[in-house]
């Protein structure tokens, strides 16, 4: 592959491959089973980066599942949320790069809702922070935060190098993160992430004290943890399925914690933007927000991200007709972190602190944090 036998995308994605085991020590490549592709939006390409991607559709061709991170826009409905038709051309011509490489162009940051779901122990390349998150903490599988230029290597060449977290020893626990709090909807497990994340400052945590946790939850999780300083992965007693060794430093997590997260997340309370999704909704969440729109009508703009496939289970089961009868909106592809919505909207109400994390620093958005029920009762 290095010496150009396979072609020249190919032989570029191994000098990546190659360049990133070198600087990290790796002995060897090791086959991955999927890869989930980020650098996605045009807002964050650019020219060059389409330039790029251009090159390696040339000749290049997956050779494992890859899918992709959420694009710039709904890839459909782009008009309806307000993109300017230039970018979308720039967009389109990003998505159909990735297409002559025989990526599936589903953009979501939640693909193990459609299908890219890696089994207990599986190697795998993933980019996304949220996903590699839940990926090694949830699921067991194994992988570092990977850029978008080693994603694609890894999605032509089927392999990446052997380090970081592909290795046992490099996903103990550091420290113990002792939960005595009420940790009990999606919102809240952000806010358990924002001050996790920001204890570990990169080093892995074992949290005790949750008794119980839904997907949603974990998601939530795996979302905020690494957005506000942690490492892609965290263990929780008695429900993630990774085994670790018991740290002896030990820290407590208080009520008194939480709310002064929750608090330090709101800093307005005029509303003009709502965004749900972030990361993209399971169909369970979108039953969810159907139920608490049906038969009301929304006065101000609300997003709903979701991975394509999703909404199309949603539509078969009604939801969206629900969503959409009430004047919101079902942003398929997208979200509010890659679009590019910088001096559209001056604040956002969401129910995601990675959604506030990123809404501030890319968008300079005022922000305010709420449960679900709290951010339609705002839209409503």
């Amino acid at each position: 592959m290095l010496e150009g036998k396979h072609g020249n995308a190919v032989k570029k994605s191994m000098e990546i491959l190659a360049a990133l085991g070198n600087i990290f020590g790796a002995e060897k490549l090791i086959p991955v089973k999927s890869v989930q592709i980020s650098g996605v939006s045009y807002d964050n390409l650019g020219d060059a980066g389409l330039e790029f991607l251009g090159i390696m559709a040339e000749d290049g061709k997956i050779k494992v599942k890859t899918t992709l991170n959420p694009a710039g826009m709904d890839m459909e409905n782009w008009k309806a949320l307000g993109i300017d038709p230039e970018f979308a051309r720039k967009q389109k011509l990003v998505i159909e790069a990735f297409e002559r490489m025989e990526v599936e162009t589903t953009c979501t940051c939640t693909p193990y809702f459609i299908g890219n779901k890696p089994e207990f122990g599986d190697h795998i390349a993933w980019g996304e922070s949220s996903a590699v998150t839940y990926a090694n903490s949830v699921l067991g599988a194994k992988t570092n935060r990977e850029g978008g230029p080693s994603t694609i290597a890894s999605a032509l060449t089927g392999l990446t190098p052997e380090y970081g977290f592909h290795l046992d020893k490099n996903r103990q626990a550091h420290f113990i993160a002792d939960v005595k709090a009420r940790i009990d909807n999606p919102m809240l497990f952000g806010a358990l992430g924002n001050v996790v994340g920001k204890i570990a400052k990169g080093r892995i945590p074992l949290i005790t004290g949750i008794e119980k946790a839904t997907t949603e939850d974990l998601k939530a999780l795996s979302a905020s943890i690494v957005t506000y300083g942690g490492a892609p992965i965290f263990h929780i007693e008695g429900i993630t399925p990774n085994k670790t060794e018991t740290p002896e430093e030990k820290v407590t997590v208080t009520q008194e914690d939480i709310e002064n997260a929750v608090k330090e997340m709101n800093d307005t309370d005029d509303v003009e933007f709502i965004f749900l999704g972030c990361p993209h909704c399971s169909l369970e969440e979108l039953k969810k927000i159907s139920e608490l729109l049906d038969g009301k009508s929304v006065k101000k703009e609300l997003w709903i991200g979701v991975a394509r496939p999703i909404k199309k289970i949603a539509d078969e089961k009604g939801y969206s007709k629900v969503i959409e009868d009430s004047g919101a909106k079902l942003a398929c592809d997208t979200c509010h972190v890659v679009a590019p919505l910088k001096g559209r909207f001056h604040s956002i109400a969401t129910d995601s602190a990675k959604g506030i994390f990123y809404g501030r620093g890319k968008n300079n958005f005022k922000t305010i944090f709420r449960t679900r029920e709290e951010c339609i009762k705002l839209a409503v």
